[in-house]
């Protein structure tokens, strides 16, 4: 972990990045007089490992209620074979 003051973090910013950037560094603090107050780190996309991304946005019949129009489609499909 390197600690920078706040001139040293203005004037070398894209330089303390690409310490992040190539994982040189984990983190960064930002010191005024001495004393931490901020600290960089690397940000990672969090990972979307949910399947089903669209659960709870779309209401579909109960099975028993969708598989009680199987009659009906067939019968608009074949008609009267």
């Amino acid at each position: 972990m390197t600690q920078v003051n706040m001139l040293e973090a203005k004037t070398n910013l894209t330089k303390l990045i690409r310490l992040l950037e190539t994982r040189q560094e984990d983190e960064i603090l930002i010191a005024r007089n001495g004393q931490p107050v901020a600290k960089i780190v690397k940000f990672e996309k969090p990972v979307n490992t949910r399947i089903g991304i669209s659960k709870g946005f779309f209401n579909s019949p109960d099975l028993d209620e969708f598989n009680a129009l199987n009659d009906e489609i067939e019968q608009e499909f074949y008609g009267g074979l």
